[in-house]
């Protein structure tokens, strides 16, 4: 399992938000490519980028961070937020994304996930971001009918072999991962996964590491990595180990 450190971008800054809620944002930095190399210097082996902006807007907003970011560091990147078209994708792979993330448009567009798998295979992974078990779109800022369970089974048939798993409630809020959750999906399907939403100490590094065996390979932080409640050097050595 790894532990992969969150920046999130929006106007060109790193902020973190709760619960998805732009108006309760901090800003960390307004380097994100120094902030990047900070946290590959602790031993993070891959980078988690979401374009913010980007997800409310419907298309990628904050490219030059983006850009800046993959050439800062020479561990892999993904990303996500805004991601609709084929032409999105492809920009970001360009500038040195390894793996896009698909969320709105994986729900709402399948067609376009599908093509997108087509073309660029394991490259596309999709964001399962679910509020109270129903998957959220648009940002956040809209909730659907769809359990996160009944989604990720649907994009498994398409062809993904990953997904992010973020629980929105927990997301940025220092309580803890979903791990019901992921265990409900880790046990119903054969998606790698990637947990996301609460992570906050190296007891959920240690409690997430012990899913690894059904499927939950990863681990995103974001607000505890910065805030230093979860050192980061430590976290990898108990992911890995």
């Amino acid at each position: 399992m790894i532990v992969i450190p969150a920046i999130d971008l929006s106007e060109g800054q790193v902020v973190r938000l709760e619960r998805g809620d732009m108006a309760r944002r901090t800003v960390y930095s307004d380097d994100p490519a120094a902030m990047a190399r900070q946290w590959e210097s602790q031993g993070a082996g891959r980078m988690h980028v979401v374009d913010l902006d980007g997800a409310m807007e419907g298309r990628p907003v904050n490219l030059d961070a983006l850009r800046a970011i993959c050439e800062a560091i020479s561990i892999p990147v993904d990303m996500g937020g805004g991601l609709r078209t084929l032409d999105d994708i492809a920009t970001v792979l360009d500038l040195g994304v390894r793996w896009v993330l698909l969320g709105t448009s994986a729900l709402t567009s399948p067609e376009v996930l599908e093509a997108a798998v087509e073309r660029f295979g394991d490259a596309v992974c999709v964001s399962v971001d679910a509020r109270d078990g129903r998957v959220a779109i648009e940002g956040w800022v809209e909730t659907s009918d769809i359990s996160a369970l009944e989604f990720a089974q649907r994009v498994e048939g398409m062809g993904v072999r990953e997904i992010v798993h973020t629980d929105i409630a927990r997301d940025g809020m220092l309580t803890g991962p979903n791990l019901p959750a992921l265990r409900e999906i880790a046990e119903n399907t054969n998606l790698r996964i990637i947990a996301a939403g609460g992570v906050k100490s190296l007891d959920d590094i240690r409690a997430l590491k012990e899913l690894e065996p059904l499927g939950v390979v990863g681990a995103i932080s974001g607000r505890a990595i910065y805030t230093g409640d979860l050192p980061l050097r430590e976290a990898v050595e108990i992911a890995e180990g």
